[in-house]
């Protein structure tokens, strides 16, 4: 939902250049990216003040956002970002398979 409503980007370099912009709220890092894109991606949201949390897998960031696996996914706006947290939080997180 989020996806189509411009309010969610997903993948390494769409992210970094979203995070650059100023526009991210929420970056969510996958647990298993690689050491160097979670330092660069964490060093960017903290310079930017970005709340950044680490969460799954790149396949499960992938299932969860209907694409092929993704190393990060940032959030736009406030409320959604607000509303992953708290699903993310109470482990309710849900996809097709």
């Amino acid at each position: 939902m989020g996806q189509r409503a411009g309010k969610l980007i997903s993948g390494e370099i769409a992210v970094k250049s979203a995070l650059t912009r100023g526009s991210v709220k929420l970056l969510v890092i996958a647990a298993d990216a690689a050491p160097n894109t979670q330092r660069e991606l964490t060093r960017i949201s903290s310079l930017k003040n970005v709340p950044t949390i680490s969460y799954g897998s790149k396949e499960l960031m992938g299932r969860l956002t209907g694409k092929s696996p993704r190393s990060a996914v940032a959030f736009t706006d406030k409320h959604m970002a607000c509303g992953a947290l708290g699903v993310i939080g109470r482990g309710d997180v849900k996809f097709k398979s």
